[in-house]
């Protein structure tokens, strides 16, 4: 559904304009509306989750017994952290500055399209991560196949 990499300005209100590429697709595929919450894995990472995708992954969240201290911090950081969001007229989600601030998103941020959902990366911590390369001793089993 969602591919690529994008560079994307936060204006002084928290918005920021969903490319043109994709607004069909996010209208066609939830209504205009996504969740935004945390990435519990990446600092410096908010999910922008659209409706259908967020209603399935967020009861399969929650019906993890939360007796367990992870899967606790998974429910905090995705369900309980989750907020609703609607694009406007012009195409623009407004980001709650309550998740900027806890990611470090400021005026520049980097949008990527990863299939299911987006991520909405700082723009520095974006950078960190671009700069990390894979090493032979990360390449598990499963990656072994890859034609890439």
């Amino acid at each position: 559904m969602f591919q690529g990499e994008t560079a994307i300005t936060i204006d002084d209100k928290g918005r920021l304009a969903i490319p043109t590429s994709y607004r069909d697709l996010v209208a066609r595929g939830c209504g205009n509306r996504l969740v935004v919450t945390y990435n519990p894995f990446e600092k410096g990472c908010l999910y922008l989750y659209p409706m259908p995708i967020w209603e399935t992954l967020r009861d399969q969240v929650n019906a993890l017994p939360r007796i367990n201290r992870t899967n606790r911090q998974l429910q905090l950081k995705l369900v309980g952290a989750a907020t609703f969001v609607e694009l406007d007229g012009n195409g623009r989600i407004s980001i709650p500055a309550s998740h900027r601030n806890a990611v470090g998103i400021e005026k520049k941020a980097v949008l990527l399209g990863m299939g299911d959902k987006f991520e909405l990366w700082s723009e520095q911590a974006h950078h960190d991560q671009i700069r990390q390369t894979l090493g032979d001793a990360d390449l598990g089993e499963d990656l072994l196949g890859l034609a890439l």
